[in-house]
């Protein structure tokens, strides 16, 4: 092997030149200044023995608060995941979240992506599905490349879809149009649609469709919990030609009507609530389902089922994108790698629970976050909006003492927000912890 030979500073000059900077450091413009290492880089402690390294970690993990009782969900919602899902996705076969390239010897992670991907298409109402991506905000953004061509760049965003989310979807919509000539006259910008009384106002919507409008993006239930009029909103979008995009509580399709009968082109949204922890904020799972005549636009890998030379059932990587391989600068993607035991721990639970056990748990939701708001309205906390919700709502903001003594008594209250403070009650929560939460606020505001 050779040694290793700096380039002199006419070469590095050249170099820099030739990507069209000036110095090193422009090449990190667009990085915010402060998450830049800066002259000191990182600055790292002196190493760690495994013991000290240990008792560091016991030491973090100890400033972990975990609540008896939940009230919060904005985006993570605990739920109750029966044994035989951690059971299943605990097996040596399938503990792996990497690609399954070699199709010959690995049939069981193929199959049950599979399964997934099935499970994914009944549950949205959609014909395909790809195997998953990183998190609801990543394939919300995923989604709305989808949409983009030469001719319609823009991209609607409803106030609705949760905060984090859009602005994944601006970030990624940012640096596809930063060298899009598109971007020069003002189009291919992600506009916000406001919302009247928590929800999307079709009206308002229809004054922001414009020919360059490439899809809208809404969320059901919103943000703030209110089941949007998803039929009234396809309509508009495709009168101009625009693709719907609708970010979905998977629990909640256990009642409502899926994004596929609602006239929708693309579903996304977060799978955690199907089986997952909420692990302290991760590890989750993005979940995509499109119209078959979009299906080859989906990011990432689509497994299917065919026969082998013997005629027997077997599965295969039928698509992978085109940035998995090379052309990486024609991908519309960065996705390059998959959620596989995620995926395969949503599969499990969807298994587990059936449509008549998803439906019970809906069921549960919607009631007891109907008898919390309730309650809650006979202190003077009644819900700040007054259409049709799932299982969250919005109430006026608790005082700071209030929140205080709510979690001193291991009570994680509602998402403070502008708005309001958001409430969320799933499967979790009894009646008797809803009561206590009343009589707590009750007692902190006397």
């Amino acid at each position: 092997m050779g040694s290793f030979v700096p380039c002199t500073p006419d070469e590095r000059r050249q170099m820099l030149a030739a990507v069209g900077v000036s110095a090193f450091e422009d090449m990190y413009a667009s990085v915010p200044e402060g998450i830049r290492l800066g002259e000191n880089g990182l600055s790292l402690e002196k190493g760690l023995s495994e013991m000290e390294a240990l008792r560091k970690m016991e030491r973090l993990a100890g400033k972990n608060r975990v609540y008896a009782s939940v009230f919060r969900g904005a985006g993570s919602y605990r739920h109750y995941i029966p044994a035989i899902v951690r059971r299943v996705t605990s097996k040596e076969e399938f503990l792996t979240a990497y690609t399954p390239y070699q199709a010959e010897i690995s049939q069981g992670i193929l199959q049950s992506i599979f399964e997934y991907q099935t499970m994914i298409c009944e549950l949205t109402g959609m014909e395909s599905a790809n195997a998953s991506v990183y998190d609801g905000a990543s394939a919300a953004a995923e989604a709305a490349a989808m949409c983009r061509d030469r001719k319609r760049t823009g991209v609607l965003v409803s106030e609705g879809l949760h905060p984090h989310a859009a602005q994944t979807v601006r970030t990624y919509a940012w640096g596809a149009l930063d060298m899009a000539e598109a971007v020069r006259d003002g189009a291919g910008q992600t506009e916000t649609v406001p919302l009247t009384d928590g929800r999307t106002d079709p009206e308002r919507l229809g004054a922001m469709l414009n020919d360059r409008t490439a899809c809208v993006i809404i969320q059901q239930p919103n943000y703030f919990g209110q089941i949007e009029d998803v039929e009234k909103i396809a309509e508009k979008v495709h009168s101009c030609g625009a693709k719907l995009i609708v970010s979905v509580n998977p629990i909640a399709l256990g009642l409502l009507k899926s994004p596929g009968e609602c006239g929708a082109d693309i579903a996304v949204g977060e799978g955690q609530p199907l089986g997952l922890p909420m692990g302290f904020g991760g590890p989750y799972l993005g979940f995509m389902a499109a119209r078959e005549s979009m299906m080859r636009k989906l990011p990432g890998r689509i497994v299917g089922q065919t026969q082998d030379a013997r005629g027997q059932r077997c599965y295969v990587l039928t698509l992978q994108a085109r940035e998995q391989h090379i052309r990486r600068e024609k991908a519309s993607s960065n996705i390059c790698s998959n959620e596989a035991l995620c995926a395969l721990t949503a599969g499990a639970y969807l298994s587990a629970m059936g449509p008549k056990g998803l439906k019970e748990v809906a069921v549960s939701c919607a009631s007891k976050a109907h008898y919390l708001a309730k309650r809650l309205s006979e202190i003077g906390y009644p819900p700040v909006f007054e259409g049709p919700f799932f299982h969250e709502f919005v109430t006026r903001p608790l005082s700071k003492k209030t929140e205080e003594k709510l979690m001193e008594a291991s009570i994680l209250p509602g998402l403070s927000t502008p708005e309001g403070t958001i409430w969320c009650c799933t499967e979790m929560c009894s009646k008797e912890e809803m009561d206590r939460v009343v009589k707590l606020i009750g007692e902190a505001e006397d």
